[in-house]
């Protein structure tokens, strides 16, 4: 577990230089997204949705890293991350296959946590992380995920 706390202080230092450096937005968040999935290695599939227009509850695939997915727009409520939008709280599902409103985006995914990113208290996107490990996100993971999400919101 320490070696967890280590590592992850380790990478929200590097997630606050990038986030820090002159880049646009979408290239800082592919930035994090190559830097979570070459780092830990359970995270398997590391995206962010955006919300474009809150008007639309709808939320748009932006950066990610891992395979394709079919799930370009999600309506808020719809699924794990549309649940997340709704509720602008952070989902830990271990099993997927116990969840009647998970969206499959490839069938090697057996867990997900998805961390909604607010501005103002508004929803303005969300990280997204899919694993191939039954059952891997701690409670450190959900920390450090919500912290960097909170550091993202900065660039919203």
């Amino acid at each position: 577990m320490e070696n967890k706390k280590r590592i992850f202080s380790e990478l929200l230092h590097e997630i606050k230089k990038i986030i820090e450096g002159g880049s646009e937005r979408d290239l800082k968040l592919q930035s994090v997204c190559v830097l979570l999935k070459d780092k830990v290695p359970y995270y398997d599939w590391t995206g962010f949705y955006i919300v474009e227009n809150i008007n639309k509850n709808e939320l748009v695939l932006g950066p990610f890293v891992g395979e394709p997915t079919e799930h370009k727009k999600i309506t808020f409520g719809q699924g794990i991350c549309g649940q997340a939008a709704q509720l602008k709280k952070t989902f830990v599902v271990q099993d997927v296959t116990r969840e009647t409103n998970y969206l499959s985006c490839n069938l090697k995914v057996l867990s997900e946590i998805v961390v909604p990113i607010l501005k103002d208290a508004v929803i303005v996107g969300e990280l997204d992380i899919d694993s191939h490990t039954l059952a891997p996100f701690s409670d450190e993971d959900r920390k450090f995920l919500e912290n960097t999400c909170s550091i993202l919101s900065n660039i919203f």
